[in-house]
């Protein structure tokens, strides 16, 4: 298996989490996008690694045509499933395939974006094939949130440690054969691989409700905490235990979450 393939297997199983837990990009992305790319309306918009399709969404009524890029087929699969419900939702095609090879054609797309995953991707292979698939003057847009919405409280902190126990746990006992790259090296990466003549970052913020429920499935969400489970590593072994209990304090009363998201631009 490849260090590409690893990397999308990691989620295997974790689609209805993930749909159920994960924000959806701000709206306001959309208009953001459009105005670097200097259209009202793309003709075509591609998101690479577009999972349960959090974000390809943003795009119905907005664009011509969307297509989602997506190896793993459970994420696939969801993502399909779900735009059926929408109206409009017809104009969106998830295809099987990594982002280094859309099997797109040359300067198609006037815009791609890449939400929460370019973390898992090569980076100069995948700044190649956005080149090649954007159109001149188009727009590639790194998306990440920070997975740790702000909300306070105890259920946060207990959330906050868990993710650096689970972690260092997970790279401790080497039980997933994943690559990954660091998120704050994307912009550098970006200006570096000479394919975009600006390059930028911004921040955005949205908030969604939350609730204990949510926060135990964006727990499970995480590919590492999947794999530690998955291996039979107790959950008091990296402080699941205490975020479970604090996530049940929290019950279903909603309480805004707020996410914090970090914009990487690329203009061609």
């Amino acid at each position: 298996m490849t260090d590409l393939e690893a990397n999308a297997a990691r989620f295997d199983g974790l689609s209805e989490v993930y749909e159920a837990s994960r924000p959806s990009p701000p709206a306001v992305l959309v208009d953001v996008l459009c105005r670097y790319a200097g259209v009202s309306r793309p003709e075509l918009v591609v998101d690479l690694g577009s999972g349960t399709g959090l974000a390809t969404r943003l795009w119905i009524g907005r664009a011509g045509t969307v297509i989602g890029i997506e190896p793993n087929e459970g994420m696939r699969y969801r993502a399909e499933a779900a735009v059926l419900a929408i109206p409009g939702g017809a104009d969106v095609i998830f295809r099987n395939g990594y982002a280094d090879e859309t099997g797109l054609r040359d300067g198609c797309a006037d815009i791609v974006t890449c939400c929460q995953c370019l973390h898992w991707m090569e980076p100069q292979p995948t700044f190649a094939e956005v080149s090649r698939i954007l159109r001149e003057d188009g727009v590639f847009a790194a998306v990440d949130a920070d997975m740790t919405p702000s909300f306070g409280g105890a259920a946060e902190e207990a959330l906050w440690s868990m993710r650096r126990r689970a972690r260092a746990l997970e790279e401790k006992l080497r039980l997933t054969d994943v690559r990954r790259w660091d998120k704050e090296g994307h912009l550098g990466r970006m200006a570096a691989s000479g394919r975009f003549r600006f390059t930028r970052q911004f921040a955005m913020h949205h908030v969604e409700p939350g609730s204990g429920r949510r926060l135990l499935d964006l727990a499970h969400s995480f590919g590492g905490v999947a794999a530690l489970l998955a291996h039979g590593v107790p959950e008091s072994d990296f402080g699941m235990d205490v975020l479970r209990r604090e996530a049940e304090a929290m019950g279903d009363v909603e309480v805004p979450f707020y996410w914090s998201y970090a914009v990487r631009i690329g203009v061609k």
